[in-house]
């Protein structure tokens, strides 16, 4: 089997891997990603016992117990470029031998579940309220570095290029959907959808300041699409990269976002703490259900 080289997987003088600073033995097998640092003590403060904190730059790692469950939180910060290097060192972790940089014989499949914020497009998602992802959009073309065709859904990708007239010049879109068995968990009865992940939070998503857009009509499209009934419900940032890679490295992965702005309506909460709270407590309790 052939040794991984120093230059490619980068493990500190301590034994960790490089940006999360995290060591094999610390990291659960159920983790809860999140985008802002500052959430991760706000969910890690129901944790029974806390066994590992940590930190670089603006990655935080606890690790501790909830109801007799080892849990993981881990900020990941912003964009679909921090979930690469984030699931890629979160595989790495559990699935390479860092003393022989070799993939281990038997592969662990990890639990990895966002809770994050997102803006709604249509008018009948309303804010503070949940929404579970069953599908991710790629709009950044991340996967397309990989080998990745196994996992895209290719029919609901034509589908979604037809519909809103994508333009060639723009990253060719991806859509993955989530982890059957993660959804069933934990979003069996939430609202489902499809959820397009954004490489920014200003033009991609169609927001104007003073820079003008190639397409200002290109939410009003994305919000059309329609597929037996698939409908896009909100924008984030962070999901099509964390299903693909998760579906591509053999993990369960969903996302869950509290819904904070409403595009179509033009509102958004003045205080989404709430329905944050009452998010992390929902998904605590059933993740740690049999």
């Amino acid at each position: 089997m052939e040794r991984i080289k120093e230059s490619e997987l980068i493990i500190n003088a301590d034994g960790s891997i490089y940006h999360l600073s995290l060591k094999p033995g610390y990291l659960a097998e159920n983790v809860i990603l999140v985008g802002d640092p500052g959430r991760v003590p706000k969910i890690s403060r129901h944790f029974k016992k806390i066994e590992h904190k940590s930190q670089n730059r603006e990655i935080i790692v606890h690790t501790g117990i909830y109801n007799n469950l080892r849990l993981s939180v881990l900020s990941t910060g912003m964009g679909t470029d921090n979930i690469d290097i984030v699931m890629n060192e979160l595989d790495a972790l559990v699935n390479i031998d860092f003393d022989k940089r070799q993939v281990k014989e038997k592969l662990t499949r990890l639990n990895i579940v966002r809770l994050g914020t997102s803006g709604s497009i249509q008018p009948e998602v309303p804010i503070n309220s949940i929404i579970v992802s069953t599908h991710g959009i790629g709009m950044d073309g991340l996967l397309k570095y990989y080998s990745s065709e196994s996992v895209i859904e290719k029919e609901l990708t034509t589908a979604f290029i037809d519909q809103t007239h994508w333009h060639s010049y723009l990253p060719y879109p991806y859509i993955v959907s989530c982890s059957e068995v993660l959804l069933k968990k934990l979003g069996h009865d939430l609202q489902q959808g499809i959820t397009a992940t954004a490489p920014g939070f200003y033009g991609p998503q169609g927001r104007v300041i003073r820079l003008p857009l190639n397409h200002p009509d290109l939410m009003e499209r994305i919000q059309k699409f329609n597929f037996n009934g698939k409908k896009v419900l909100n924008f984030e940032m962070e999901t099509s990269a964390l299903f693909g890679l998760g579906k591509l490295l053999g993990h369960n992965t969903l996302t869950i976002c509290a819904v904070i702005a409403n595009r179509a309506t033009g509102e958004y909460t003045g205080n989404y703490q709430p329905v944050i709270e009452n998010m992390i407590e929902l998904v605590l309790e059933r993740i740690t259900k049999s």
